[in-house]
């Protein structure tokens, strides 16, 4: 058992990783020659304002006077720059984000677990390339791009990061000390002469990061008085810095301006999945070398921001956020960062033609040289037989087109040479995604073929040694022939062989391989599929079409529910009806209310708004008391019993209403402190953290008498959770326990009407670790319907109360009892955390079904571990990498959740063990004596 969980365990983290191959490979190539515009550039220096956070119609919108929200910035617009939105790319975080802006190209989505206050990649960036770079803002972002430049001409000012508290009184005073800061700068360098020259000199970047407007709306979302006054606040700042810059550079016109966002915010304060208040920043520019503003007529765009903001005569030009990089590389003359993907946008230039014919032919050439690098790496390492190269640009296509562009630019056909870059460019994009690409099919191929044959391999070993489905065909099984065993060694080494000759990387050797000793497994058990196949001819037609068709169905209700939560309360209304369908109307009537009340009460949940878009600190109060008043009725009972052992479990019972009354008083203070704009008590966060860790203990101190056991861990989780609530989802695992509850209930009346005699009362089973194996039982056609409810319960855990797969589903403020300064990966912890939490409650009540229903533990889950298998292979061919950046990013994190599942049960069907049976005995106990 062990040996195949590990093995297993192996497998899965196999699959798991193998999507990251496939589709989260680095874009990055090295070795490119830098490119620039060989003309003067329009600007000596350039100021680059990042808002953190900020939403486009935060900013160009009205306030409730009826006065712009951001004075400065419209008059810029209406006099003096041109403006347009900048779209982003998932995921919307702050790295990507910063990334594609100042090194012009999109990190995958992994990048965003690569951490903010590190440079693990080797990336090229608009400061690298310039003279000299000050910068002033965040930690994170600041030291990320200061270590990935070369040399030392990369200068950083930040604050400490413990003033990134989101409960802090003024988080505006993040952004007042990058203005006070850049202040003093320039006042200090009138007295540096060393300061001064480098000053002067041409090709300079000052960079100033804001992060008060990204902070605030986490703390309190972007319709709050906070956020608005923040950029309002970021307006006068911006106003104050150029009139200082322009002070201090004499009036000579030479800086351009830019101010964007590295992505927008959710109307609920989170950011990180592709929703369009996310994905759309404001981009305005002004100074050297941009274009005044252009009245028109009318304009086209598929949204209201121009009406809303009554911009709808001001010409607007959308861009995407990579193509700022070249944007800003022309503005000063450095050459374009070299792993730059953007697309420079001609129509913000306010230069000569030949001007923006050149910058767009270095623009091509540069993005050219990335193409011809990324071919010749894919061509050294692929068999020349098998090489397939991008027809649409061959050699001689690009000689041709290069040519061509720099003929029209001598005949002076400028509009010409502008637009066949463009073409180049397209194409040559075109060609780096295809040999980026390149490996997909034949990556996918393996491990779908390793999918397949994992699941089949564990259908059969669940038949073989758990059914009686082939013992009455044959008993008889025969040894896997020799011929077998050297067909699939001969197929391992052709595999190695080609794998070694084409230089692949030792993944590839892992996906590529495994499928070969999995299909050996599988292929050695063809007498088992042989009796299987036997045994269903033996079956009515209609009764065989209707048993698939009701897998069918039930496999494809729970991968419908990633993407419609209600399908969740579809299946729960079905649940309601099992008692009908089934003797237990008749037999246990008050089990059978209770089953229908609790899933038609559970149901309600899958229809509420996803958690933290409306907070209600009542309903977790209300929740709280709700736990209370069933810890009430756990201590009655207990005082009526009259045992040895009523004392140290009373006592226990008390120690978790304590806990829970704690964990109610905190919240309440907690929150009201955070209001009042006080921060997070210390004596708050500190009971918060105890509260957390007694939660993993308690449970252990409690007797292995299965509804005990099973409250006692209901009562430390609900501490727990409750700190980490923000409203109606304290309700939830409430509720869930009670399903849950009643559905260990359920399968025990469910199985003396099979005529298995049950042999205790639920009040009377022991959980305990090493259970009697001649109580087992062999599989029968329910017990699947066991695995699917359980796989649908975890579904339930996972989106009852919203949607994961989304990033942006996650509120900060759960956390608040806890930190309130910003760390992601202790914050992310936390709010997995919460997420298991359900998960586990689910797992405790699966290991009381195993008991009750007399059934072996490892048969059961592995039936569980084929439902989930089956749902990732169809996952697996949802994955794509086309359509809007909200579907790509919900098809991968889908999958990434689904095969996560499947990891974490393992862990978890432990940890639900642990705490089920293990019992843990203070020191010091008086002993009981024997009368």
């Amino acid at each position: 058992m062990l040996l195949y969980f590990t093995v297993g365990l192996l497998v899965h983290f196999v699959f798991f990783a193998s999507i990251f191959d496939i589709y989260f490979t680095s874009p990055l190539v090295h070795g490119m020659t830098p490119q620039f515009t060989p003309l003067p550039p329009p600007a000596r220096r350039l100021v680059l304002f990042v808002a953190d956070g900020l939403r486009a119609d935060a900013l160009y919108e009205f306030d409730e006077n009826g006065n712009p929200r951001a004075p400065f910035i419209r008059n810029i617009i209406m006099h003096e720059g041109s403006w347009g939105i900048s779209h982003t790319r998932v995921p919307t975080e702050s790295r990507p984000g910063h990334v594609a802006l100042i090194a012009g190209f999109y990190e995958d989505v992994s990048a965003v677990a690569k951490g903010w206050k590190e440079n693990p990649v080797e990336f090229d960036s608009l400061f690298n390339e310039s003279k000299y770079t000050w910068s002033w803002g965040s930690p994170d972002i600041l030291s990320m791009f200061a270590k990935g430049a070369t040399g030392d001409h990369v200068f950083t000012y930040s604050y400490d990061a413990n003033e990134e508290d989101f409960g802090a009184q003024d988080v505006t005073k993040l952004d007042t000390w990058v203005f006070d800061k850049i202040k003093e700068f320039f006042h200090a360098a009138r007295k540096n002469q060393s300061l001064f020259s480098k000053l002067n000199e041409e090709k300079i970047v000052f960079f100033l990061h804001l992060l008060g407007i990204d902070t605030n709306g986490h703390a309190h979302r972007p319709s709050s008085r906070e956020y608005k006054d923040n950029v309002k606040l970021v307006d006068e700042g911006i106003k104050e810095i150029v009139s200082l810059l322009k002070e201090f550079y004499g009036n000579d016109e030479k800086t351009a301006f830019v101010l964007t966002s590295d992505h927008g915010m959710t109307d609920w304060g989170s950011h990180g999945a592709g929703h369009l208040s996310e994905t759309f920043t404001p981009f305005v520019t002004w100074g050297a070398g941009i274009k005044y503003p252009q009245k028109v007529s009318a304009q086209q765009f598929d949204d209201t921001l121009l009406k809303e903001c009554k911009l709808e005569y001001w010409k607007r030009q959308d861009i995407n956020q990579a193509d700022i990089a070249p944007l800003m590389a022309s503005l000063i003359g450095v050459p374009f960062p070299l792993n730059s993907v953007g697309v420079l946008p001609v129509d913000y230039l306010n230069n000569t033609d030949v001007f923006k014919a050149e910058s767009m032919y270095t623009n091509a050439v540069q993005i050219l040289e990335q193409f011809k690098v990324k071919m010749t790496q894919k061509k050294e390492v692929t068999l020349p037989f098998l090489f397939t190269p991008f027809k649409l640009l061959s050699d001689s296509e690009q000689f041709n087109i290069l040519r061509k562009a720099r003929s029209y630019i001598k005949q002076r056909k400028y509009d010409e040479a502008v637009s066949l870059c463009k073409d180049l460019i397209h194409l040559a994009l075109k060609g780096l995604s295809y040999y980026h690409t390149y490996d997909r099919f034949f990556l996918g191929v393996s491990v779908v073929l390793g999918f397949v044959g994992w699941a089949s391999y564990a259908s059969l070993l669940i038949i073989k040694s758990h059914s009686s489905l082939t013992r009455r065909v044959s008993k008889e099984v025969k040894k896997p022939s020799h011929l077998l065993t050297c067909s699939f060694v001969a197929i391992g080494v052709l595999i190695a062989l080609f794998l070694l000759i084409q230089g692949s990387p030792w993944t590839y050797y892992v996906y590529c391989l495994l499928p070969v000793p999995i299909w050996y497994a599988v292929l050695r058990e063809y007498q088992v599929f042989q009796d299987l196949v036997t045994s269903l001819l033996t079956l009515p037609l209609s009764h065989f079409v209707g048993y698939l068709l009701v897998c069918t169905l039930g496999i494809e209700v729970l991968v419908l529910s990633f993407f419609y939560r209600y399908m969740l309360t579809a299946g729960l209304i079905v649940f309601a009806g099992w008692p009908f369908i089934t003797q237990l109307w008749t037999r246990a009537k008050s089990i059978s209310l209770s089953w229908i009340f609790f899933c038609l009460l559970l149901a309600v949940f899958p229809l509420m708004p996803v958690v933290g878009r409306k907070p209600d600190i009542f309903l977790v109060m209300g929740a709280g008391l709700m736990v209370l008043l069933l810890s009430l009725f756990v201590v009655t009972s207990l005082i009526k019993r009259k045992d040895g052992f009523v004392n140290g479990e009373l006592l226990l019972h008390l120690l978790q209403m304590l806990s829970i009354v704690l964990s109610m008083c905190v919240v309440y203070s907690t929150h009201n402190s955070l209001l009042r704009k006080q921060g997070l008590p210390l004596i708050n966060q500190t009971v918060s953290w105890i509260i957390l860790a007694s939660s993993f203990v308690l449970p252990l101190l409690s007797p292995t008498v299965l509804p005990e056991r099973l409250v006692s861990i209901l009562l430390s989780s609900m501490s727990s959770y409750l700190l980490l609530s923000t409203g109606y989802e304290a309700l939830f695992p409430l509720v869930l326990s009670c399903v849950m509850f009643v559905w260990i209930h359920m399968e025990q009346e469910t199985l003396q009407q099979c005529g298995v005699a049950c042999k205790q009362k639920i009040s009377n089973i022991q959980f305990t670790y090493n259970t009697d194996i001649s109580q087992f039982r062999q599989l029968s056609l329910d017990d699947t319907r066991r695995a699917f409810f359980l796989v649908f319960f975890l579904l339930t855990a996972f989106f009852g109360t919203g949607n994961i797969a989304s990033i942006n589903s996650f509120d900060l403020a759960s956390v608040y009892c806890f930190l309130t300064i910003f760390n992601p990966f202790m914050m992310g912890a936390l709010m997995m955390w919460k997420i298991l939490i359900p998960f586990v409650l689910v797992m405790c009540a699966f290991e009381a079904v195993q008991l009750t229903t007399q059934l072996s533990s490892k048969s059961l889950f592995l039936m569980v571990l084929v439902i989930s298998d089956i749902m990732a292979l169809h996952f697996f061919f949802l994955v794509k990498d086309y359509g809007s950046w909200l579907d790509i990013g919900t098809s991968i994190s889908h999958y990434v959740i689904v095969m996560s599942m499947t990891i974490v049960l393992v862990f978890l069907n432990g940890l639900a063990q642990l705490l089920t049976t293990k019992k843990l005995k203070l020191c010091g106990k008086p002993k009981s004596h024997l009368i």
